[in-house]
């Protein structure tokens, strides 16, 4: 059995990113930026009022109260042609251009105005409620950078820099093949010894929460002509990923089937709890992950090395998942050689501090549990004994595209 760590770094280093496509910005949710967004214009593209009020000279209401002459009116989206001089303000609306020669804003609240006389009644230093140009940014400036997902957010920002198109990295095709004779799709009849499968489907749900797009290949027997028979779907796919047979029953054929028909292998079995049986290689120039058949191990195998291949694939920063942690909820006895994955809940305590609190039975068999599931607690090999309160590291069951 190989560590976690470097089962991971072989996968997500066999990952090239994907070619790059062009998107309009309302169709850029969601996708990973494959070159930076860069500003077209300048925002804002003046000095603007941030308050309704009057453009004013500074000088001439150090003083207070102070009488002056409105001369004429700066709307948003409009403009005061001429020049504020001693004595003068200039009626001014959020966003209006701040007019020449003035060099602060008085708010509406603190002036009293009759006719074309104002009285300001409360001084304003030089730049008050002034933006000025470019404050927000200015063209030619990176807005977003290369490699990020982009946000809702993004989508407003790339909007407001005046850039229609993005360019984007295409989204990775991941096959989906499921093993096993007593696996039957949900509604149809069960036979006995028969099982209802969850794997193809939560998989391609997974896939698609991640960014990419799945295809379904159905559900092979327990044969290798069956099961290379299937995979043969997979041609065009980014990856090809599998769920059963791969470990060492007589019926788990993944590595002797498509080791016949060239199969790669790069590794088998990783020390970790749930999901020890999982390969890792490449058929056909196609990189092949080998899932556990067990649901849960599948899921939690997903996590931990199928999400970040997809993110590889789609160009994604590294630091875009820097290391989450939390308190825990429990106490936790030592654990073996093996990485452990814990389901578990989250709950803040009195302090606002996020805790992680295990469930009690942990059955890999229980998947109900990890549907309830906030996070996985990660615990490494040999770790010792930890008490309630401790800091651990989590995986968080959500955060992607869609939500995990």
């Amino acid at each position: 059995m190989i560590p976690v760590e470097e089962a991971l770094a072989r996968i997500v280093a066999a990952m090239q990113p994907l070619p790059a496509e062009t998107v309009t910005v309302s169709d850029g949710l969601g996708r990973v930026l494959a070159e930076p967004v860069m500003a077209r214009v300048t925002q804002p593209p003046c000095a603007v009022s941030a308050m309704d009020g009057y453009a004013v000279r500074a000088e001439d209401v150090a003083r207070v109260p102070a009488s002056l002459r409105r001369v004429g009116e700066a709307p948003a989206g409009g403009a005061f042609d001429g020049t504020v001089g001693p004595g003068e303000a200039v009626r001014i609306f959020t966003g209006g251009p701040v007019p020449d020669g003035a060099d602060t804003i008085v708010i509406q609240e603190n002036t009293e105005a009759e006719g074309d006389t104002v009285t300001v009644l409360e001084p304003a230093e030089a730049g008050r409620y002034i933006r000025p140009e470019g404050l927000d940014f200015k063209k030619g400036e990176v807005g977003v950078p290369a490699g990020r997902l982009v946000t809702s957010r993004d989508v407003g920002l790339v909007a407001a820099m005046n850039v229609p198109w993005l360019k984007v990295r295409r989204r990775p095709r991941v096959a989906i093949l499921a093993t096993g004779d007593e696996v039957v799709m949900p509604g149809d009849p069960v036979g006995r010894n028969q099982i209802v499968g969850s794997n193809s489907l939560s998989l391609a749900a997974f896939v698609t929460a991640c960014g990419g797009e799945s295809l379904n290949l159905g559900i092979a027997l327990d044969s290798a002509e069956s099961l290379t028979g299937l995979a043969a779907g997979a041609s065009g796919a980014d990856i090809l990923v599998t769920t059963g047979g791969v470990s060492v029953g007589d019926h788990d054929l993944v590595r002797s089937a498509f080791g016949e028909r060239g199969l790669d292998l790069d590794f088998w079995k990783i020390a970790m709890r749930p999901g020890k049986p999982l390969i890792f290689g490449h058929i056909g120039g196609t990189p092949i992950l080998g899932l556990p058949g067990n649901p849960v191990s599948a899921v939690v195998c997903a996590v931990v090395f199928l999400r970040p291949a997809i993110d590889a694939l789609m160009g994604r920063r590294p630091d875009d998942r820097p290391p989450e942690s939390a308190i825990l909820g429990s106490d936790l006895g030592a654990n073996d050689r093996r990485q452990d994955y814990l389901r578990a809940r989250f709950s803040f305590d009195s302090e606002g501090r996020r805790v992680a609190t295990p469930f009690e039975r942990q059955d890999s068999a229980m998947l109900a549990a990890l549907a309830h599931a906030d996070c996985l607690v990660v615990r490494p090999p040999h770790a010792p004994a930890v008490q309630t309160g401790s800091t651990v590291e989590v995986l968080p069951l959500s955060g992607g595209v869609l939500g995990i």
